[in-house]
């Protein structure tokens, strides 16, 4: 049975009761590369997640998402008891005017929970080729915790939801990380999503294996752009006085 554990004005998250305790939870928005979405699902393919919940707004596209002829809400709520983590990814970009509101109800949710820390993947766009990982945190603690695993962000911005949900996390005094994989491309680049995951891995000893992300990265990157143009298409269709572009 569903019940609603946060409910703000513009949205809510509805989920089953969490049984982790004092989990960590990990937040998957597409951006750059649609580094965190795909980042994400394979965390969820990999650790067989349970789906327990989903955030839902009056702001998002008006789509449902489908998966193997199934449907499902395009922004999910994932738990693994085992490994003590929570879930949270997202088909949809979320519109800069909203995202505001999805992070203070986001980490909110996660306070109310017990959540131990909050975990941000993003993209970051560089002109290296090189994969690697950008970092940052919330306190101190947390920041030496992913030194000897990134390269640390000194100074610029984290855009969009992933840098809403960071400053949220700071305001209310929850260790937080941003793990900002680097990419070129605004195409979906699931070589810069196995990078992080692989952070990840020696972070909270998941033993996630990249390998079907890199063996799969031509058709994940097919597979993720037709999302992204049938959400745009719903998004134009809906809010044609004024476009945002659709990831980064």
């Amino acid at each position: 049975m569903l019940e609603t554990d946060y409910d703000a004005i513009d949205v809510d998250i509805i989920t089953r009761p969490v049984k982790s305790k004092d989990p960590i939870l990990i937040e998957g928005f597409p951006g750059i590369g649609l580094v965190g979405n795909i980042a994400s699902q394979q965390i969820i393919e990999e650790l067989n997640m349970e789906y327990i919940g989903s955030i839902e707004s009056r702001y998002f596209p008006p789509i449902a998402v489908l998966y193997e002829g199934l449907v499902n809400m395009p922004v999910r709520i994932y738990e693994n008891v085992e490994h003590n983590t929570i879930m949270v990814v997202s088909d949809i970009p979320i519109n800069p005017s909203v995202s505001y509101d999805v992070s203070k109800a986001l980490v909110g949710w996660a306070k109310s929970i017990g959540v131990k820390e909050i975990v941000s993947i993003a993209g970051i766009a560089t002109m290296s080729d090189e994969y690697k990982v950008f970092g940052a945190a919330t306190t101190e603690e947390m920041l030496e915790r992913i030194r000897e695993h990134v390269e640390i962000f000194q100074m610029g911005t984290i855009s969009g939801i992933s840098g809403s949900v960071m400053a949220e996390c700071f305001m209310q005094n929850i260790p937080a990380i941003s793990l900002l994989g680097a990419t070129k491309t605004q195409n979906p680049d699931p070589r810069a999503a196995a990078v992080v995951v692989d952070v990840l891995n020696s972070l909270y000893d998941f033993s996630i294996d990249t390998d079907d992300l890199i063996e799969q990265a031509e058709k994940i990157e097919i597979e993720m752009q037709k999302l992204a143009e049938d959400v745009r298409s719903s998004e134009q269709a809906t809010t044609p006085r004024k476009e945002y572009p659709m990831y980064g």
